[in-house]
């Protein structure tokens, strides 16, 4: 019996001193903070699934959505296996980090090395929904060379908006039959707007949460956040309304969106005033950028390098312009503004260093990955005439408007005329002849309440249900 209990207090002893201590003070309201604006960058990766699948057709409207959560799981688990090891570690060198925090080795211990008020785990998780959206290895090399990026412009925004240009070179045109007028419309705007509003929402918690605390830099980071979307979307339509004398919804949409992408790697440095000429000059460069496409014969179907790559760029180069010390608690030496113009040369190495390396390695990746069989990154011609969510997924986000024109075709059948050509006359008390156009219904159709198979499609969908 006593060597029973000597063996369970062993065992007590073994799991006590298996759990780190809890030395350190974590701030409880920083770490809060941290929390939150988590919660927030989550909102926006299904937030850029609906913004996208409602531009796109609507043959691939729902491998869009289904992509953006595929990027919550992967992402996720590879940044626990190595990947926030591989951009935080804080023993790398200048290219890239190590394996010193491969499964989250010693993160749960560790303060923050920026804020030492919080956990490291709690960082840890933050970062990880910036890489849910794109990767962010390149986010320390900013910072060597003397870049300002306070919430990811370049490892964001450029990154993204080069890799987007990579595969568009590599994928091609798309096939020129299935939209003969070549103008290729959103299909569902109320989608384009339920994902503005979502990635609105989340990028308080991308540049606000940036801060880490919550501080006045925090508060003026998202108060010029909001501000340069609001700005941005207006502008955005005004120039289309020149041009087309319509109030263009979408170019409110993709405008905000600009606006918000140019002010990120300055919002935790700007002041309101300059925030404006952000949402100004994104939105307009942003809205030039999308006829780069037409001249360098590249299909970027969803605009997403001229959107948040150009965007970003812009956005970099004004940082070295507008920068202000005083709003980032003097870290800073500040840009032009405060007399330090040697800035936007910082900004510029940081911004080709950004762009040259994400197009070119996914460039080289996707090249390669394109000559292996079986994991060829362009569908054969039926799938892309049929769309992506029928060929890969086997469903559609129209299941329902599907089977609509189903039954229509079971009523009637290709060929044939809702009336009929010649339409009887009928004679009427005053000698004229009143012509009555006739129902062309198939016989046994009943009008195609009682059509057998509609019906029995309807059974089925009913007992599928259940």
């Amino acid at each position: 019996m006593e060597e029973s209990e000597n063996m369970t207090t062993s065992f007590l002893e073994n799991v006590t001193t298996s759990v780190p201590p809890m030395s350190r003070m974590d701030d409880h309201g920083d770490t809060g903070f941290v929390l939150a604006s988590t919660a927030l960058v989550f909102m926006m990766i299904p937030g850029v699934g609906y913004f996208y699948s409602g531009m796109a057709t609507s043959k691939s409207a729902l491998s869009l959505i289904m992509l953006s959560c595929w990027s919550i799981a992967v992402v996720s688990v590879q940044w626990f296996l190595f990947g926030y090891s591989l951009t935080f570690s804080k023993t790398g060198n200048f290219f890239i980090g190590n394996f010193d925090h491969i499964f989250l080795l010693g993160v749960f211990e560790d303060s923050n090395v920026i804020n030492p008020k919080i956990p490291d785990i709690a960082f840890c998780l933050y970062q990880g929904m910036f890489a849910a959206i794109t990767p962010a290895l390149a986010i320390g090399w900013g910072a060597q060379m003397g870049g300002l990026d306070f919430a990811g412009g370049t490892p964001v925004h450029i990154s993204a908006g080069a890799a987007a240009l990579a595969y568009a070179v590599i994928l091609g045109e798309r096939d020129p039959t299935l939209t003969p007028s070549g103008v290729h419309k959103p299909h569902n705007m109320s989608k384009v707007f339920m994902g503005t509003a979502f990635i609105w929402f989340g990028w308080f918690g991308f540049n606000g949460g940036s801060a880490l605390q919550p501080n006045v830099q925090a508060v003026m980071a998202a108060f010029v956040t909001n501000l340069s979307a609001c700005v941005g979307g207006i502008t955005w339509v005004l120039l289309d309304y020149r041009l087309e004398k319509k109030y263009s919804a979408l170019g409110f949409c993709v405008g905000a969106v600009a606006g918000l992408v140019t002010i990120t790697p300055a919002c935790g440095y700007v002041g309101p005033a300059s925030s404006i000429v952000f949402g100004i000059l994104g939105s307009a460069g942003c809205n030039v950028a999308l006829n780069f496409k037409h001249f360098l014969k590249y299909d970027d179907a969803l605009d997403v390098f001229a959107v948040h790559g150009v965007g970003a760029i812009i956005g970099n180069i004004l940082t070295g312009i507008f920068a202000q010390k005083v709003y980032a608690f003097n870290t800073i030496e500040g840009g032009w503004l405060d007399g330090h113009w040697m800035q936007i040369v910082h900004q510029i190495a940081d911004t080709v260093a950004g762009l040259g390396w994400s197009f070119c390695v996914t460039f080289a990746i996707l090249w390669i990955m394109n000559k292996i069989p079986g994991l060829s990154l362009r569908v054969d011609q039926e799938s892309e005439r049929i769309g992506i969510d029928k060929s890969e997924l086997g469903i559609s986000c129209y299941e329902h408007v599907d089977a609509a024109k189903r039954r229509r075709s079971s009523i009637f059948p290709m060929g044939t005329s809702l009336f009929t050509p010649t339409m009887p006359t009928t004679p009427t008390k005053h000698g004229m002849t009143l012509t009555i156009p006739t129902l062309n219904v198939p016989n046994g159709s009943g009008g195609g309440y009682d059509n057998p198979q509609v019906v029995k499609e309807e059974e089925e969908e009913e007992e599928h249900k259940m």
